[in-house]
């Protein structure tokens, strides 16, 4: 939603400001420009990126326009999961949680977060970790590894429609000047024709260039920023994750393999010791549905 507020006040004020030096709003309405820019920017997207990648930066758009999924609910939520996951393999053994582990979707516990159940990413990144260590034979630091890679290998994948959107946010200026020197092409070819004609074209020409930067910079360069963020909380939540399996794994009791956790999520999402002991320490009964912040 800010996204969408920030786009509005950048259009606001520059045609605002426009408008208070008498400029009519007429002169800025030049489609002809807008299909250059917009098309030419578009259609180098396509030429530098694959499909895979195209399809990931239209949904980071419009995850970005939701907003971040990162809230304090959602780590109090996973915390509360794991918690409940470790209680039991303390209890009952490892090898206890080998069928919550192996059927997710059939897990008692895991039944009660579908919105975990859904993110195949943070399910398989999860449940692959436990697998390894109830298999046996591969040592604490051994997992960390397996999880940095697996960190590593998303976070990489994750940033780049990022790029990929924020490389077509730095063409649009050129892109712009291209439309632009097309105007000026356009305005050659009219001298000698009356005054006001080609002042009306030379206008549709610098139009072109302030399109670009405009769109580069107070539209598309701060969504795909935005983008960035949202794939930056994601990589948070892994390494919460990362932190709470691995302390676990170590041997450390479940309560204090979330506090572990509890510690490494980030300040302005971070539940307190109490919020986070009250969650765990609740009985949960119905189905947990995780929102979005």
């Amino acid at each position: 939603m800010f996204v969408i507020i920030g786009i509005v006040v950048v259009l606001g004020a520059v045609l605002s400001g426009f408008m208070m030096e008498k400029g009519p709003l007429l002169v800025l309405m030049q489609p002809s420009e807008f299909v250059i820019i917009a098309g030419a920017a578009i259609g180098a997207t396509l030429a530098a990126n694959p499909m895979r990648v195209l399809k990931k930066m239209v949904s980071g758009i419009l995850g970005a326009l939701k907003g971040s999924r990162m809230s304090k609910q959602l780590y109090l939520d996973t915390l509360r999961m794991m918690f409940a996951l470790f209680v039991k393999s303390r209890k009952e053994g490892l090898v206890a949680i080998e069928s919550d582990v192996e059927e997710p979707e059939k897990s008692p516990i895991f039944s009660k977060y579908p919105a975990f159940l859904k993110d195949h990413h943070t399910r398989d990144f999860v449940c692959d970790t436990l697998r390894m260590a109830i298999t046996g034979g591969a040592t604490p630091f051994d997992l960390d590894q397996m999880m940095e890679l697996d960190m590593e290998t998303h976070h990489t994948s994750a940033h780049q429609p990022v790029t990929a959107l924020s490389t077509t946010a730095d063409s649009l200026p050129g892109m712009g000047i291209v439309a632009a020197v097309l105007g000026v092409v356009i305005t050659m070819s009219a001298l000698g024709g009356p005054p006001e004609v080609i002042g009306e074209k030379v206008a549709a020409a610098l139009v072109g260039t302030f399109l670009g930067i405009l769109l580069c910079y107070g539209v598309v360069g701060p969504v795909a920023a935005n983008m960035g963020k949202v794939v930056d909380d994601e990589h948070a939540y892994y390494h919460v994750l990362r932190v709470v399996m691995l302390s676990f794994i170590k041997g450390i009791s479940p309560i204090l393999a979330v506090e572990m956790g509890r510690r490494a999520i980030p300040d302005h999402v971070r539940p307190t010791f109490q919020e986070m002991e009250k969650s765990c320490r609740q009985k949960d009964d119905a189905p947990v549905v995780e929102k979005a912040a």
